[in-house]
């Protein structure tokens, strides 16, 4: 196998997961994609040549840093547009579309089960961009600490306490919305 077949087998297996991250963390899916796609670009344009050890911390760096990116865009452009044009989300957008639901539930626990995975995106959402990072590469992923420091370019006790807040954060939104 080469070098380029070891960097598209390891671009592929990032793909999903890397685009659930995005789409989470924007709300966007068709912004998601772009990030994501930009953020393979760059990997391959600054970093084929580096072993592929070093790929996945690289990597999330780079689509941690243009989801940021992102983020302070939208902060900037989101309040002059919206106020000419309305809000730029999609009120058709079903947060549902691209998870899997199991098969043979009825349809009362479908909707529960659609209930619960919007709160918990909103939940997530909801997060400092740096916590939700830190949750998704720790969580989604399955980082270590040390991984997810190398990927975020912190110390290991940022990510501690950036995972830990996202957590307490988390519960505490999911169990108030469970209690209403």
């Amino acid at each position: 196998m080469g070098a380029s077949d070891t960097l598209d087998s390891f671009l592929a297996g990032v793909e999903r997961r890397a685009f659930g991250m995005a789409r989470v963390s924007t709300g966007d899916p068709d912004a998601a994609l772009d990030i994501v796609q930009d953020a393979m670009l760059r990997l391959v344009r600054s970093y084929r040549g580096r072993p592929a050890e070093e790929w996945p911390p690289l990597f999330y760096r780079i689509l941690g840093n243009a989801i940021t990116d992102w983020h302070r865009q939208q902060q900037q452009s989101g309040k002059i547009f919206d106020r000419w044009f309305g809000s730029n989300v999609d009120d058709n957008d079903d947060a549902m579309d691209s998870l899997p639901l199991p098969a043979g539930q009825q349809p009362e626990q479908l909707v529960d089960i659609g209930q619960n995975i919007a709160a918990a995106e909103a939940a997530i959402n909801a997060l400092s961009p740096r916590q939700q990072q830190a949750f998704m590469l720790r969580c989604w992923q399955g980082f270590t600490t040390a991984e997810t420091a190398a990927a975020m370019g912190c110390t290991e006790g940022t990510v501690k306490t950036l995972y830990s807040r996202a957590l307490h954060s988390l519960r505490a939104t999911l169990t108030a919305e469970t209690a209403t």
